[in-house]
């Protein structure tokens, strides 16, 4: 709103037409003593540096908080994970209602991947001192290497997708999960099976490869038993946590 004819411009007081402050008092319609007291006991240009200085800090300090990656304490509990970040909890919801796979088997499954870090990478192996390529393309939330982060996006079209994307990554970990079943008739209930195949890949599952791997075996079952304990906790909030996330409408 411009202000009005008539009344002064708070920036220099004067009263005139300069139309370029468009912030004045919406009752300034015959320049009330109050309002001339206020312009003469506080002029705006006085102040104007302070001003412009708490402005400034207040969106850095806005837009240093929104870049901060959430990592959540406790890991074990998945009602304290959502709690932490319910934009998370939305995340998993809609990658449950696109692909079918329990929310809990989805958060195990990045639990045992990265301990729900965005950044994690496969450690850099080194031969006197000489950093080494890594030995794997693995990346981000879900562990997803090239490859299969690259079937992904042809698959779903999600070109604009990242692995270091929580909800980005949980979608990701719901499309295999979902393919695993087509191609390989595994349960989507069942993360046993899931780790496995979600770990050997496709083909590596078909083969039996992981029946070479002990250690692998153990890894599968306890995934397995941190789903069911996911799925346990999140029959205890979810009703609180969706209460959160539908706000007031």
């Amino acid at each position: 709103m411009f202000r009005e004819s008539g009344c002064p411009d708070l920036r220099t007081n004067r009263v005139g037409s300069n139309p370029t402050f468009r912030y004045s008092l919406p009752t300034c319609k015959g320049c009330s003593r109050a309002y001339l007291f206020l312009i003469k006991k506080f002029p705006v240009e006085k102040y104007m540096p302070t001003i412009r200085l708490t402005f400034v800090i207040l969106v850095l300090t806005l837009t240093l908080s929104s870049c901060a990656t959430y990592r959540p304490n406790q890991v074990a509990n998945v009602c304290e994970i959502f709690r932490g970040e319910t934009d998370w909890y939305e995340d998993a919801l809609d990658a449950n209602k696109r692909w079918g796979t329990p929310i809990g088997i989805m958060m195990a499954i990045i639990k045992q991947e990265s301990s729900f870090r965005d950044d994690v990478r496969p450690a850099r192996p080194s031969f006197l001192f000489i950093p080494l390529p890594r030995r794997s393309s693995a990346y981000g939330y879900a562990q997803a290497q090239n490859p299969a982060w690259s079937d992904y996006q042809k698959a779903t079209g999600n070109w604009g997708h990242d692995r270091d994307d929580f909800g980005d990554a949980i979608n990701f970990v719901g499309w295999y999960t979902h393919i695993s079943q087509q191609k390989l008739g595994i349960s989507k209930w069942d993360p046993y099976k899931q780790y496995l195949a979600y770990h050997e890949g496709w083909g590596g599952y078909a083969r039996g490869s992981f029946n070479k791997k002990p250690q692998l075996l153990r890894v599968a079952t306890k995934v397995q038993r941190q789903a069911e304990t996911y799925n346990a906790q999140l029959k205890t909030c979810s009703k609180a946590l969706d209460k959160a996330v539908s706000g007031w409408f």
